[in-house]
């Protein structure tokens, strides 16, 4: 789960500058919606991912609100010991209320539920509550149908208009006696919004209580801080995204060593009734559940959807 609180609100603090070409964003109609998502991820560990889905709307008034079903396919080749693959099937809602807004994704994979939700309001201090439930994209996680369920909580602290704290708390239960611990916290400081550049420091500190009791990463801790530049601009109403940062990792059995990250997003204009799309790519080295911290690992990831409204 990332600190997506403070994207969210930072996003609205640099809006309020008023952007040049920024488009207002507009009501739209309910309707029906067809679309897809393609995910793919690599790493240096020889883990390849790859999940297509296909998403039917029954109504569609953009991503806040939606009722539907999306039904995916997943191939997983964990550390390069040969694919398997995966049927997954979820019901999709989102809607709100008042002040609160809400997104459920939940279904199955054949084998128990999983899926992910959140509820989160609106307010300058803005609450969010979440749950995430997955597979363990391990060769054991995958034969042996181990699971992690992470349940968590994030709030937006403002300090001014140009500066933003968000805190995170959670717990990630994993099948088996493995209790991990989650800390994480973001300082943002805006600083030119007419460009959509920002300043951040993002900290997240982990303890696992079984250490390695199976073969996803999981040393005893894991601390890392990461200075970020992101620079969030739009063009004729498309949102580009460009993020990057260097900083420090370690975790129990090593010492610090450098961090990377860099990441670039697009999204189509939220006042196109008709079309949406969306994409991005992440670059890091920060160990995923089923990667290892060392001298060399990296990570990869890319997501690309579309969505049509009738």
């Amino acid at each position: 789960m990332e600190l997506t609180p403070t994207y969210k609100t930072i996003a609205a603090l640099v809006l309020s500058a008023a952007l040049p070409g920024v488009a207002s964003a507009q009501d739209i109609e309910p309707s029906p919606a067809l679309g897809g998502e393609v995910f793919a991820s690599t790493d240096s560990d020889d883990t390849d991912i790859l999940r297509t889905a296909i998403d039917f709307d029954l109504r569609n008034a953009g991503d806040d609100d939606r009722i539907g079903i999306r039904v995916e396919k997943a191939w997983y080749d964990p550390s390069g010991t040969g694919t398997r693959s995966r049927e997954r099937v979820f019901g999709r809602y989102a809607g709100g209320s008042g002040n609160w807004n809400w997104s459920i994704l939940a279904g199955t994979d054949g084998h128990t539920v999983i899926g992910s939700a959140s509820i989160h309001d609106n307010s300058p201090f803005r609450k969010e509550l979440f749950i995430e439930r997955d597979v363990v994209e391990t060769p054991r996680g995958l034969d042996e149908n181990i699971y992690s369920t992470f349940v968590g909580a994030a709030i937006d602290l403002p300090v001014d208009d140009r500066n933003i704290v968000t805190v995170l708390g959670g717990i990630q239960d994993f099948t088996g006696e493995n209790l991990r611990l989650h800390a994480r916290a973001n300082y943002v400081h805006v600083v030119k919004p007419e460009w959509g550049l920002s300043l951040q420091l993002r900290g997240r500190y982990f303890r696992d209580s079984e250490p390695r009791e199976f073969d996803y990463y999981s040393p005893r801790w894991y601390a890392q801080v990461l200075p970020v530049v992101q620079l969030r601009r739009f063009v004729g109403g498309w949102e580009l995204l460009g993020a990057g940062g260097i900083g420090a990792q370690r975790d129990a059995a090593t010492d610090w060593r450098r961090s990377n990250f860099a990441q670039f997003r697009f999204q189509s204009p939220d006042t196109d009734r008709n079309w949406s799309t969306f994409g991005e790519i992440i670059y890091t080295d920060t160990p995923s559940n089923n990667g290892s911290v060392g001298t060399g690992y990296s990570y990869v990831q890319g997501r690309l959807g579309v969505m049509r409204r009738f």
